[in-house]
């Protein structure tokens, strides 16, 4: 397996993904970190594409946790992180 660049999405000079991250707990944080490592060691497993040159990456944690990413290659782009609420059967 080839190892990817995984790099963050810069608008203005500011890291959407980097807010995002900042403001997630211990536990939540660790679980994206490993998604990040899994990534950057070429392990796609977890990615499915969502149109237009864009992928997600589900995080089997919590309420629903995504990274979204594009790029090319070996090179990986994070575009933004969110957290999906689920809703509760029958609401």
């Amino acid at each position: 397996m080839d190892k990817i660049k995984v790099v963050e999405f810069l608008q203005n000079g500011v890291s959407i993904f980097g807010e995002w991250f900042s403001s997630l707990g211990a536990r939540a944080a660790a679980k994206v970190s490993t998604a990040l490592y899994r990534l950057q060691q070429g392990n796609f497993s977890n990615v499915k594409s969502v149109g237009q040159g864009v992928s997600e990456y589900k995080i089997d944690f919590g309420p629903g946790y995504r990274i979204y990413l594009g790029g090319e290659g070996n090179t990986s782009v994070i575009l933004l992180g969110e957290v999906l609420r689920r809703r509760k059967a029958g609401t």
